[in-house]
């Protein structure tokens, strides 16, 4: 299974869908980084994505972005086998 790694914040109600998305497709370890926790996440996160809202999702070293591009990445059948590559 790939590595996930999802920026995120606690009280974000598309990161609780977006981690349930997953864990509905068998991913059972996301690498959680707080940005309202963290020191600096945030920013790292912007650099890195060139987004500001979260949840912003990776499936190994791919940016998928949202909640709501996870979920169309799904329905288009995309979403599982990136999840397989090991």
């Amino acid at each position: 299974m790939a590595k996930v790694r999802m920026y995120l914040t606690a009280t974000c109600p598309y990161c609780v869908r977006a981690k349930m998305l997953l864990d509905e497709r068998g991913v059972t370890e996301i690498e959680e980084i707080r940005v309202d926790l963290v020191a600096g996440a945030r920013d790292a996160m912007v650099q890195e994505t060139g987004r500001r809202t979260v949840p912003q999702i990776f499936v190994g070293d791919t940016h998928v972005g949202g909640c709501d591009d996870l979920m169309a990445l799904d329905r288009a059948g995309q979403l599982a086998p990136m999840l397989a590559v090991a």
